[in-house]
């Protein structure tokens, strides 16, 4: 399972690279990541993915990550990933990622 995780990880990290701007460290041992995205505000970012955004029919769920700090001035560009589904289904999810990135920023 462990070995899963990590193509997992290292999938979400080939496709983050992929988007100018974004900034994130490769997870040393947890199922989720905390990227910095170029957007202006995440929970705006999350709450368009989910109300106005559709490719190829479908979309993508991320949750902001100024949730996740006790500082309210922290992760306000961050999301949190986690790479819980099959490969398939995650590299679907983040072609929608890095195509939702490009259209918010439009």
């Amino acid at each position: 399972m462990s070995s899963e995780y990590q193509t997992r990880r290292d999938i979400v990290c080939e496709v983050l690279a992929e988007i100018p701007g974004a900034v994130f460290t490769k997870p040393a041992g947890a199922f989720y990541i905390m990227p910095k995205l170029p957007v202006d505000n995440a929970d705006k970012f999350a709450q368009w993915l989910l109300t106005d955004f559709s490719h190829n029919g479908s979309t993508v769920m991320v949750a902001p990550g100024d949730g996740f700090y006790a500082s309210t001035d922290k992760g306000k560009q961050e999301v949190r990933i986690a790479y819980v589904l099959k490969e398939a289904d995650l590299r679907q999810a983040l072609q929608a990622l890095v195509r939702a990135v490009e259209i918010y920023n439009k």
